[in-house]
């Protein structure tokens, strides 16, 4: 992992969740891509290697900074509701329960899970806006991962082992569970018929899954397992340009969409004179700002962050939530199951609408109206935590990418502060002398989200979901 010198302008870089996958990005940005084509390419990195999190049947966002103008854009390409061709109701989904910190979460699965997917089409936006490379020059990168296979982190076989009730069902158990047995660290991860799938996605853009050739295919495997999807609901998704929120973080400015967390809201209520408030005294701004109301759900994400040379960065978040276990068949590629997402759901959902989200990629704007950071992360509600978290480490406190992203943190859910070990013995007393009830957690874990960022300080992923950064 390099780093980059605290001051001057932000070395080019890429940041992600798996080293296959940062290198497919910093491959192409090798090769002349732009910061768009390189996060462009390591997302369909990560659709082969980080399929326990995230896959071509997923949705997410992305955030763009242009440097010679100093526009900020936020794209949409989330899961929407299916349902409009009105000629199907979707039947009963499978309950599942996962086990996350000794609690479980109960989640649904099957086809009545699977809302449309947003991948594939927000890959193409992101490309057509801000590419300077051919579309099959991004797929190539992750269509060789998919040809051999790649290594499963122990992080992410730590993530397997959790959510195997969602992810080993079905197709999935020859992937997930070969031989009876669930996949381990370092052991081969690899998805018949995935090569094939991004073959052909390589020669027919992403409006093979929307109005293509593999369309009919999707609508006919989710209504085979009970659900929804139509061709009207595929051939109708659009990629949306969202309203982009703004906060102070001293001189800084932090840029991103309206997420379901309030990622940018809290932000802004951080006391203004946070970088001179004694650390305990700290910790419970922070903590009040951070309450959250008890949602406390897994999230199966995902995130990449990329800066160029020209100082143009790219930041996109995705995921399938669980995976619904409804696979295309002899393509290797895994549904999403956002709609059984319980912490989603909200009254406002019908066939057409876009479902709502926590993912928030984000950028940090210096003084000079250059980039200080493009950020994001995974982990569902505790993307807020590991966000704000990150940027009081570099921004506030000074420290360098990886040590601002390692350092243990704590989350809220309601009045109990969840802390990592090693958060300051000071910090943890003073939010217990405010009236916060307090549950140390044994270990540092994939639950406090998982960070990739690049700016200030270097490159870095989150050890948590064995990250790296990458330097140009």
């Amino acid at each position: 992992m390099e780093n980059s010198p605290r001051a001057g302008r932000v070395a080019a870089g890429v940041a992600a969740s798996h080293p296959a996958t940062a290198e497919a990005g910093l491959r192409i940005l090798r090769a002349g891509g732009s910061a768009a084509d390189a996060a462009v390419a390591a997302v369909l990195a990560t659709c082969v290697a980080e399929t326990v999190y995230t896959g071509l049947g997923g949705g997410g966002f992305a955030t763009y900074f242009d440097a010679a103008s100093g526009e900020v854009t936020c794209l949409d390409f989330f899961v929407s509701v299916p349902g409009t061709d009105g000629d199907r109701r979707a039947g009963p989904m499978t309950a599942v329960d996962v086990f996350f910190g000794g609690v479980p979460q109960v989640y649904s699965i099957g086809g009545a899970s699977v809302a449309v997917p947003g991948v594939p089409a927000g890959c193409g936006e992101v490309h057509r806006r801000w590419g300077r490379l051919p579309w099959e020059a991004l797929v190539a990168p992750a269509y060789e991962l998919a040809v051999t296979g790649v290594a499963l982190p122990e992080a992410h076989a730590r993530t397997l082992e959790a959510c195997a009730p969602a992810l080993a069902p079905g197709d999935g158990a020859a992937i997930y569970a070969p031989g009876g047995r669930l996949l381990r660290g370092g052991d081969r991860l690899f998805h018949p018929g995935l090569a094939s799938a991004l073959e052909a996605l390589a020669a027919d853009g992403p409006a093979l899954f929307y109005t293509g050739a593999y369309a009919s295919l999707l609508v006919e495997t989710v209504r085979a397992a009970g659900g929804a999807l139509g061709p009207m609901d595929l051939a109708a998704y659009r990629v949306i340009e969202t309203p982009v929120d703004h906060a102070r973080l001293g001189p800084y400015r932090v840029r991103a969409r309206h997420d379901l967390n309030r990622t940018v809201d809290t932000i802004a209520a951080l006391p203004p004179g946070l970088a001179d408030l004694p650390r305990p005294a700290r910790a419970v701004a922070v903590a009040a700002a951070l309450r959250d109301r008890g949602r406390q759900k897994i999230g199966d994400t995902t995130h990449i962050s990329v800066v160029d040379p020209d100082g143009n960065a790219c930041v996109i978040t995705t995921t399938m939530g669980l995976g619904a276990a409804v696979w295309l068949p002899g393509l290797g590629v895994n549904l999403n199951s956002m709609l059984g997402e319980g912490e989603l759901i909200t009254d406002d959902l019908a066939p057409g609408r876009r479902m709502s989200s926590n993912m928030c990629p984000l950028v940090v704007i210096d003084e000079s109206g250059a980039l200080a950071v493009a950020a994001g992360s995974a982990g569902a509600s505790r993307i807020r935590t590991a966000l704000v978290d990150t940027l009081i480490g570099v921004l506030i406190d000074g420290l360098d990418m990886p040590s601002a992203i390692a350092r243990p943190r704590f989350h809220v859910v309601d009045d109990t502060v969840h802390a990592e070990p090693g958060c300051p013995r000071d910090e943890l007393d003073a939010l217990v002398e405010a009236g916060w009830q307090l549950r140390e957690w044994p270990e540092i874990n994939h639950y406090f989200g998982g960070v990739t960022a690049v700016g200030v300080g270097g490159a870095a992923g989150d050890p948590r979901r064995d990250g790296v950064g990458l330097l140009l």
